[in-house]
């Protein structure tokens, strides 16, 4: 992880690793507490933060 902007959480990671880090982060976040209302996270993809959104 390189950057948090408020609920954002920036992470550079080698292409070839991509797809296993965003299950990864995806799953950590979601299953990171057990409340009544679902944690709903979503992941982008690109070069810069702008292309990521």
């Amino acid at each position: 992880m390189i950057l948090q902007v408020h609920d954002e959480l920036i992470f550079e990671v080698a292409e070839k690793d991509l797809d296993a880090a965003q299950a990864k982060s995806t799953d950590i976040m979601q299953n990171s507490s057990k409340i009544d209302v679902p944690l709903l996270v979503e992941a982008g993809v690109g070069d810069n933060w702008d292309e990521a959104h």
